[in-house]
């Protein structure tokens, strides 16, 4: 079973490819087109050029995963348009993604806040 959570690290690769590519064409692209390591358990994610659809590849430490969602109506909202090969994004902004929303557009609370305690705060002392 495949699960995204906010620990996973993603890439989005900002220049579409050909969606003819399997896993093989799509580890040589994370390595020579993106740098990157396809074996480091990082998420990628490509779109073709129309925009209709995007793969996933993950390395899960025991194999690869290649997943693929086409969209039955319309197409992507948003598309980073970075002048770098890739672009970061959280697993809540991969979510909005695949549901043809915007992610810079949602709002969406950083994953993981510090809390901090008032020293005079009574409800602070932890046992």
């Amino acid at each position: 079973m495949l699960q995204i959570t906010p620990q996973h690290r993603l890439l989005l690769a900002v220049e579409p490819i050909d969606f003819r590519r399997g896993i093989c064409g799509l580890k040589a692209e994370c390595q020579q087109k993106l740098l990157c390591d396809p074996f480091s358990g990082t998420i990628f994610a490509f779109t073709n050029r129309a925009r209709t659809s995007v793969k996933l590849l993950i390395y899960d430490s025991n194999g690869f995963w290649l997943c693929q969602k086409r969209f039955s109506q319309g197409k992507l909202a948003w598309w980073p348009t970075a002048k770098t090969s890739t672009v970061s994004l959280r697993a809540s902004e991969l979510q909005i993604l695949l549901a043809q929303g915007n992610p810079l557009k949602a709002g969406i609370p950083k994953d993981w806040r510090c809390v901090t305690y008032a020293a005079n705060d009574s409800a602070a002392i932890v046992s």
